[in-house]
């Protein structure tokens, strides 16, 4: 494969780019400003070096999903309303700019970048927690960020990150092992359930991808939580098998509520950003929340909004990412940036079943850049050793 050259120009670009990876924990529109930035050096670029962007094979039935985004805006309910929520899909571009820009020894700079801020991230919110009173599910840890859904998804795909950092790349494993107690015990403190199961399930993944035998870690992990935690805490996590408790059963509302948009219009859905206008016409007899911004679950809400088309194209994105991102982590030659890769999807699947993440900014942009690298690391000649 031929290396783009690292211009001047090329060198800023990725900066900017990493930085932007880095900020978008703790400032959306500070992101975003360096995102076009980047974006834009990065298409200056390619025109002056006439090179035409490499992607990964992922990288297509995301644009697709784009395209199925796109025309069932055009047929909403509300044409007008689903097109200006259309301007995310921008952020798509996130993946050939982290192809082009982070390629190579860049990639695993990318990658420690945002496990370091994540790791300071992470102090915020449990200063939050302990010393500013963030403390019970009506006033979570939420970092600087603006919503404490977002801040513990971003905390568990940094999490799952700095373990595949420490799991499977054998140099420098100290400081990954100092991030993880901290970003761990975040995640814990914003109360957010999704987010522990989405860490789980990712850690558990590459836990058992090093030794099998690791799995064993969870379960204590989970004991010594149940017994160190804070009552609040544990009463939290305990509420996850409780079939009464008012969230369980209003996730079993919007599910219900999801079916039955879907079976009104299966193929373009009622549009991006209309599920939350609709949402009262659908409701069953029993519900907890009289409306809600969405379903809480990816695949239902894409399907709602988009149709069934839309949603098998999504499902194709995520079974090309998880077999390439699988064979990456496996064959190497980066196998701690594609495992890392690996756990922020399988964490952002697991997750999703109760929480839309997918529709969330800050932490589409960390997941897709996070997809992309391993793909990026396999680019020039400086990628570092397996470390297996």
């Amino acid at each position: 494969m031929t290396t783009p050259p690292a211009t001047s120009l090329d060198r800023a670009a990725f900066v900017v780019l990493a930085a932007c990876l880095g900020v978008v924990q703790f400032n959306l529109l500070a992101a975003q400003v360096l995102f076009g930035v980047a974006t834009i050096l990065w298409l200056v670029v390619l025109v002056r070096s006439r090179q035409r962007p490499t992607v990964p094979a992922f990288a297509w039935p995301l644009a697709l999903y784009a395209l199925a985004t796109a025309a069932s805006a055009a047929v909403s309910l509300d044409p007008a309303t689903s097109l200006v929520d259309c301007k995310q899909l921008v952020l798509f571009l996130m993946v050939p700019a982290v192809a082009h820009l982070c390629r190579g020894e860049r990639a695993w700079t990318t990658l420690n970048v945002v496990i370091a801020f994540g790791a300071v991230g992470a102090l915020l919110g449990v200063v939050q927690f302990s010393m500013l009173g963030y403390d019970h599910t009506e006033n979570r840890p939420e970092g600087s960020l603006t919503l404490y859904m977002t801040y513990s998804g971003v905390i568990m795909l940094v999490l799952c990150s700095a373990a595949a950092r420490l799991l499977f790349y054998k140099d420098q494993r100290i400081w990954p092992a100092i991030a993880i107690p901290a970003l761990a015990v975040a995640l814990a403190v914003t109360f957010t359930r999704n987010a522990w199961i989405g860490a789980f399930a990712g850690i558990g993944t590459l836990l058992a991808m090093r030794d099998r035998r690791l799995l064993l870690v969870l379960p204590l992990a989970a004991a010594l939580f149940l017994v160190a935690a804070p009552d609040s805490l544990r009463a939290r996590a305990l509420s996850t098998f409780d079939a009464s408790h008012p969230s369980n059963r209003d996730r079993v509302a919007m599910w219900t509520i999801g079916r039955r948009i879907v079976a009104d219009h299966p193929l373009a859905g009622v549009g991006p950003d209309m599920v939350k206008h609709v949402y009262a016409d659908y409701r069953p007899p029993v519900y907890v929340n009289p409306t809600n911004p969405h379903l809480h679950n990816v695949p239902m809400q894409i399907a709602a909004e988009r149709g069934l088309p839309a949603l098998a194209i999504w499902l194709w994105f995520v079974a090309a990412a998880l077999r390439e991102l699988w064979r990456q982590a496996r064959q190497g030659p980066a196998k701690a940036v594609a495992a890392a890769g690996l756990a922020a999807v399988i964490a952002m699947l697991a997750a999703g079943m109760f929480e839309y993440n997918f529709g969330d900014s800050e932490f589409l942009m960390l997941l897709l850049g996070l997809m992309t690298l391993p793909f990026a690391a396999t680019r020039g000649g400086s990628e570092r050793p397996s470390g297996a």
